[in-house]
């Protein structure tokens, strides 16, 4: 029996991502912090296909413990594919940073994601059909006013995931590695971002995705052989891309 991992699965892409690849008749590890919430996506799961194993794991990744915890307690199961969504953002001056909440988002958007991809590459990377997508953001590409060290977080998850797509090529590894960078998309994100407790995305926002839809975007990326997919900043279509950052090999350039 094969599983699909979703980190961050309690809400918005996550909660979305599930829904998607359980239509697909995938088993699923579903990873977030609130067990409530995480129940009530296994009961709808199993109301759609009760012939899926649909397994829970309700723990904070922003706690290194937990991020081990959670691979280690997975040794017995097979995982065809892994993905890192998992995350949360913040929107204010470096100068007027709560350092406690940004501690947690560089655990969560940096280290929790390497360390769980780190593993699943160091187990799956030669085992026919497996992928690890992270979810990084237009944000990954592109500074943002008063989101620079959110930026600079999925910057590292966009170069992190492209640089490891091609190590992977390079060894002839089976696995393939991607990244999916949405833009506004209409979630809880904003309220954790801004500290707020509600945030109305059609008076604030011009454009935006829905969770669903960039569901269905992380789907057509799954699918493909391309190993970005991110929303077009311009005009907010959806594209395929292989790798955008540039990549020198050691044989080719020695500067580093």
């Amino acid at each position: 029996m094969k599983y699909t991992v979703i980190t961050g699965a309690s809400s918005g892409i996550g909660y979305e991502a599930a829904l998607a690849f359980a239509s697909r008749g995938k088993n699923l590890i579903l990873v977030a912090r609130r067990k409530q919430n995480l129940d009530e996506l296994k009961t709808k799961i199993e109301e759609m296909n009760k012939e899926l194993d649909i397994v829970i794991h309700a723990t904070d990744l922003t706690v290194a413990e937990n991020v081990y915890g959670l691979y280690e307690s997975l040794n017995d199961m097979q995982i065809e594919t892994w993905i890192n969504n998992a995350g949360f953002g913040n929107f204010d001056k470096v100068g007027e940073h709560s350092l406690p909440k940004i501690e947690k988002m560089l655990h969560l958007n940096i280290e929790a994601l390497t360390i769980l991809s780190s593993l699943y590459v160091r187990d799956y990377s030669n085992v026919e059909g497996t992928q690890l997508i992270n979810i990084s953001s237009g944000g990954g590409y592109t500074l943002v006013a008063d989101a620079i060290t959110y930026c600079a977080t999925k910057f590292y998850v966009s170069a992190f995931t492209e640089g490891l797509a091609h190590e992977l090529k390079g060894q002839g590894a089976k696995m393939q590695a991607k990244v999916l960078a949405p833009a506004a998309t209409e979630t809880e994100f904003a309220k954790r971002s801004f500290d707020v407790d509600e945030f109305n995305y059609d008076v604030t926002v011009p454009k935006y995705h829905t969770a669903q839809e960039m569901a269905e975007f992380l789907i057509e990326l799954y699918e493909h052989e391309k190993v970005v997919g991110i929303v077009n900043a311009k005009n907010y279509e959806f594209e395929l891309k292989d790798p955008i950052f540039p990549y020198a090999s050691r044989t080719t350039n020695t500067n580093l």
